[in-house]
């Protein structure tokens, strides 16, 4: 487990705005039937970097939604991020930070193994 030092830093709060980063495409995880969308975010504040990957999922009625998990990668271990091994590299994390795109979503923290269900 890659241990993740939280230096108080506003990208760090699960409700941080995306207005707060710098944001490039990384590429699409086809592995499986996912279809994630993987990206690069540099905090404007801190530097930090932070992959998201961001899957559809579909549950009940509800078209359109997206689940997002998101964790901070080291500038030494950046280039070595894939849009197929950055779910591996969450996994691996102390702490990540997840949510999904609907209204009534809260975003939180969490550690280990992703449920993509």
């Amino acid at each position: 487990m890659e241990k993740i030092l939280k230096l108080g830093c506003a990208c760090e709060k699960p409700d941080s705005h995306y207005t707060e980063f710098r944001s490039s495409q990384l590429g699409t995880d086809h592995t499986g039937s996912r279809k994630a969308e993987v990206s690069i975010q540099q905090c404007k504040l801190c530097q930090r970097i932070w992959i998201v990957y961001t899957v559809p999922v579909q549950t009940g009625d509800e078209h359109g939604t997206l689940r997002w998990f998101k964790g901070i990668v080291s500038k030494k271990d950046r280039p070595h991020i894939t849009p197929e091994n950055a779910l591996e590299h969450l996994e691996s994390l102390e702490w990540y930070v997840y949510g999904e795109t609907r209204p009534e979503s809260t975003a939180a923290f969490g550690e280990g193994k992703i449920n993509l269900n």
